[in-house]
């Protein structure tokens, strides 16, 4: 998520050794203490990972890479971001090539996936201009509104599918939490029978030895008496 939030700086910045830092005081903030190697070094393989879940069934991947949603959300908003850069900038695509290079420290090693997201929004923007032949600049620009509004759709729909997996782990954890918090009070309750029973013991022993006692000094007070009297005699 604190990766996400700094993915346009890390598209625009061309050396970010200082937002990896960033991203590993967020982390410290948070109660996680890693540095901002480890931080790099995470990512790296989550990207990694990712991209070995593209051939993968959609229910296997979910088993084999949990987080697949979420980069897909991050590496679906980067390309949206193309998308409309180059809409707006017509035909100036060194601006737009301007942007992937400037990726980061990160290299073609671990952000080669973003590379492809922005080899096929060129792709398609390219088939978008070329596709109306000689008809002019409206067709064009149809199929290019088409296209936006198509990955505004994809979009939406992955933002919905990354909620529901949110939403779905925030409930599992709450669970958890509660079957805990449950088993915790169990416990402690427990704990509070049996120490009360072995006091109820206890109570009940001493009882016992009181009674033992006086009995005792009782019997030893009759011998006493009796002595005393046969001595007179």
């Amino acid at each position: 998520m604190i990766r996400a939030e700094l993915d346009r700086t890390f598209m625009e910045t061309k050396r970010n050794k200082l937002l990896w830092e960033v991203i590993s005081t967020k982390m410290k903030e948070k109660g996680y203490n890693r540095s901002a190697d480890q931080c790099k070094c995470k990512w790296k393989n989550l990207v990694t990972r990712y991209k070995g879940c593209e051939t993968v069934e959609p229910e296997s991947m979910r088993q084999q890479f949990p987080y697949y949603s979420e980069l897909q959300a991050i590496f679906g908003a980067r390309m949206q971001r193309m998308l409309w850069a180059e809409a707006e900038g017509g035909g100036a695509s060194g601006s737009k090539k301007k942007a992937v290079q400037l990726s980061s420290d990160e290299d073609d090693d671990n952000e080669e996936s973003e590379g492809e997201k922005s080899n096929i929004s060129r792709k398609k923007l390219k088939r978008a201009k070329s596709g109306g032949g000689g008809g002019g600049g409206s067709g064009s620009s149809n199929n290019l509104k088409e296209i936006l509004e198509e990955f505004m759709r994809q979009q939406m729909q992955m933002e919905a599918q990354w909620m529901e997996a949110f939403e779905a782990r925030e409930n599992e954890r709450r669970l958890k939490e509660m079957e805990w918090k449950q088993t915790m009070e169990a416990l402690e309750t427990e704990r509070i029978m049996m120490e009360q029973r072995w006091r109820e013991r206890e109570e009940q022993r001493r009882m016992r030895e009181e009674v033992r006692a006086e009995n005792r000094d009782a019997l030893i007070t009759a011998l006493l008496n009796k002595l005393r009297r046969e001595g007179q005699l």
